[in-house]
């Protein structure tokens, strides 16, 4: 089978299922992107750059359209190139969010496309106006709600489409979800798993293990998306607590989601000031991102590891750390609940109280068998539902043989 997968940042979420289809030395497997963050063996990537882009004097609801349609026609240039030197895939696999899948039907016109669907933007019930704190990059519900033109011309260019979870999938009109399929990207369980003899060593040359208590807390970057703010207002009472605690966090200065913090500012400066005098530097370490090996090592050992997030994408994080065994103290926003249940795999918080988010470390910090029982059932639901290769690959190559073949995919794959 001859495969093309195309996301803006490669490899993304198609990162588990290129590698494993270019073990098959049957398939050949193109990657587009405009930016490839890791080489996959097998895999042949063709990067590409779209030309610069000039914002005509219209209504500002049409940057990001305009955007969109810039990538798309520069994507399609691309796979014509790719066309010319005299490939054509079998079936296309592709982000749909930032305009990539938009023409690509007019380069390969009878290739079935599989695109991804990530999330369907409303004027309430989801990211905007849940936290009152902060506005949204989409403060606006008309604004937001032309947004979503890009992922309306996305999908009449599709054949099928796909998005990771079922609270994801209810947030697409229902002509939509007639043609989505529910599926994850999957999780390496094998890789992520319990290890009692992991240890992280700081940068002061102290080594963490599991015998010390330690509260993480991993995001691509450090955020309000991420329940960023919240989970440091809970850490002074937490340290008072248990004066055994140490905190370690991960993850960037930038912004992914939502508005950026005043200028010249990161939101890890601006906790840090406004909680001056509430923690003790040397207990809470700002350890940047770290290698995936490292990240593993620090889940493997972590006594209490907080997940927040506003309703908005699930991060693969939060199932790698439940796959790792860890006892995730969880926000009780609907993407997280769909997977965590409060006593069974994990602890809900309150996403908005940092009261909430204290008790709920306080009470994983405390041990005892039951929470024991929870590390263990937090582990069962990754490998049940999330497994990468006795669960989700299966599932992915039915998919993609379905719409080589013609015949209409499972929804619930």
């Amino acid at each position: 089978m001859h495969l093309l997968f195309v996301h803006q940042h490669g490899p993304g979420q198609y990162e588990h299922l290129a590698r494993h289809l270019a073990r098959d030395k049957k398939n050949r497997v193109e990657f587009l992107a405009q930016t490839m963050a890791r080489a996959i063996p097998g895999v042949h990537t063709t990067l590409y750059t779209p030309p610069p882009w000039a914002l005509s004097p219209g209504h500002p609801y049409l940057t990001e359209f305009q955007r969109a349609v810039t990538v798309g026609v520069a994507a399609a240039e691309a796979c014509r190139q790719l066309s010319r030197d005299g490939f054509r895939p079998d079936i296309i696999i592709g982000h749909s969010g930032w305009g990539e899948t938009l023409y690509l039907r007019e380069v390969f016109p009878n290739v079935p496309l599989l695109a991804n669907f990530e999330f369907y933007y409303h004027p309430r019930g989801a990211d905007l106006g849940f936290d009152p704190e902060f506005e949204t990059l989409f403060n606006d519900p008309a604004h937001l709600q032309t947004r979503n033109a890009t992922t309306l011309l996305a999908f009449s260019a599709a054949d099928w489409g796909h998005t990771a979870t079922h609270w994801q999938y209810s947030l697409h009109p229902a002509f939509m979800q007639s043609q989505l399929s529910v599926l994850h990207e999957g999780i390496d369980t094998e890789q992520l798993r319990p290890n009692t003899a992991a240890s992280f060593k700081l940068a002061s040359g102290r080594v963490l293990t599991r015998h010390d208590q330690v509260v993480t807390y991993v995001a691509r970057n450090l955020e309000p998306y991420r329940g960023f703010h919240t989970f440091m207002r809970a850490l002074p009472a937490v340290l008072r607590r248990h004066r055994r605690a140490e905190v370690v966090i991960v993850g960037g200065d930038e912004v992914s989601y939502g508005s950026p913090p005043p200028p010249g500012r990161t939101f890890r400066e601006t906790l840090l000031e406004e909680l001056d005098g509430q923690i003790n530097p040397k207990r809470v370490h700002f350890v940047g991102r770290v290698s995936h090996a490292r990240y593993r090592q620090l889940l493997a050992l972590s006594s209490a590891h907080v997940y927040l997030t506003y309703p908005f994408v699930l991060s693969w994080s939060f199932l790698e750390a439940l796959s790792t065994g860890c006892l995730v103290v969880g926000s009780s926003t609907p993407p997280v609940l769909e997977v965590l249940k409060d006593g069974v795999n994990g602890l809900s918080v309150d996403f908005l109280s940092p009261e909430s988010i204290a008790a709920g470390i306080q009470r994983a910090l405390a041990g005892g068998k039951d929470l024991q029982a929870l590390r263990q059932a937090a582990r069962a639901t990754a490998v049940a539902h999330f497994d990468l290769r006795r669960c989700i690959l299966p599932r992915w190559q039915q998919l993609l043989n379905d719409l080589v073949a013609g015949r209409t995919p499972d929804r619930e794959c």
